[in-house]
Order: C-alpha cells, then sequence, then structure tokens
C-alpha cells in the first residue's frame, strides 16, 4: 500500500494535516471524501475514522447523524471483516464537502485535539496487530451504531470517542485507542439508557 509524505512525526498540531490539505483540494478545484483521504496519504482506518468523525460535528440540521454516521459504520465494519485498508464506495468517495464547514468543524474541536496532542506517544503496539483488528472493529461498530441511532442528547458523545480512537489508531497510540473505546461504550450505556427511559415514557403514556 502506497503512502504519501509522514506527516505524523514532522507535525505539532493534528488538525494541521486536514487544513492543509482541505486547502490544496478546493484550490484545485473541489473536495472530497475520497480526496482528501488520499491526500492525507495514508488508506488506513485511522484517517477515515477520524474524517467521518468530524463530519458528524458539521452544522447540519437535527437527525442528521442517519447519514453521518453510515460511513462510520461502513468503516468499522471493514475492520471487522479483516479489510486491510478502507475502500471506499465510488458513490461515497465522490461526495463533495463545504472547506469553509469543515475547516470551522476542525477549529471548534482543537480544545480536544490541542489535550490529545500533549499525551499522545507509540504505546502499546500489540495492540495494532491483525489479530486485534477484528475484535476493535467489531466494538467501533457498536459505538458507529450508538451514534447512528438518532437518540437526543447522546450523539456527542460516540463521535468524540470515535475521533479519539481514530487519532489513536493515526498515531499508533493504543493507551488513547483504549480510552476512546472506553469512552465509546460508556456512550453506548448512556445511549441505552436514555432508549430505555423513552421507552418507559411512552409506555407509560399509552396505559
Amino acid at each position: 500500500m502506497k503512502h504519501g509524505p509522514d506527516l505524523r512525526h514532522r507535525r505539532s498540531s493534528l488538525a494541521l494535516p486536514i487544513l492543509r490539505t482541505t486547502r490544496e483540494q478546493h484550490r484545485a478545484g473541489g473536495l472530497s471524501i475520497g480526496g482528501l483521504l488520499t491526500a492525507l496519504g495514508d488508506s488506513s482506518f485511522g484517517w477515515a475514522i477520524v474524517l467521518f468523525a468530524l463530519l458528524t460535528f458539521l452544522p447540519l440540521p437535527p437527525g442528521s447523524s442517519l447519514v453521518t454516521a453510515l460511513p462510520l459504520l461502513g468503516t468499522t465494519l471493514q475492520m471487522t471483516l479483516g479489510y486491510r485498508h478502507v475502500r471506499l464506495p465510488s458513490r461515497l468517495a465522490r461526495v463533495e464537502l463545504d472547506p469553509k464547514k469543515l475547516r470551522r468543524t476542525v477549529l471548534r474541536l482543537r480544545p480536544v485535539t490541542r489535550r490529545l496532542e500533549k499525551v499522545l506517544s507509540p504505546r502499546f503496539p500489540a495492540l495494532f496487530g491483525r489479530s486485534n483488528q477484528r475484535l476493535l472493529g467489531t466494538v467501533l461498530f457498536v459505538i458507529a451504531f450508538a451514534l447512528f441511532l438518532p437518540v437526543p442528547g447522546s450523539g456527542w458523545f460516540p463521535a468524540i470517542s470515535l475521533l479519539a480512537v481514530g487519532i489513536g489508531l493515526v498515531e499508533r497510540d493504543g493507551l488513547t485507542v483504549i480510552a476512546g473505546v472506553v469512552m465509546g461504550l460508556l456512550s453506548v450505556a448512556l445511549t441505552a439508557a436514555i432508549l430505555v427511559s423513552l421507552a418507559s415514557g411512552a409506555e407509560a403514556i399509552i396505559t
């Protein structure tokens, strides 16, 4: 698999590769999901999860997670099935992005990424072995499914956890991946609790 320039060890900010690539792609005539991932120089699951998690934070109408979470479900399913790298459907790869909205979203999440930048370091390399990919993919699929469900008040938590996991995968930081997974599982529990509460409330009204 061909990789682009190794940005990980030269950058001072996690946001810079996305911001710079977004600007360059836009100047070249258009910004698409496939073009952005290709220009980032890596078809790994890490960058795909980072990008698709960012899309869920774009200023979109309520209920948009039903659409924005689909690429995350597809990506994590590919991990579960043991794919070696992301395979984007051609229709998804051609989807155009609004560079201004994406830039604003990246900058809005800087408080989160700044905290991660201070602690990121290659750790627990065994976690990234092929033997662990399917299990990790399965857990991430469950978290992405929690994001997919249009449950009021729960969407931010699985999205943040998936963003953290994606960054951990990009940086080969197993501790960040583990922290993101724990946060994600807590968000799944929160989503389940909200669903149970809503179902109980609906049942009480009906009866």
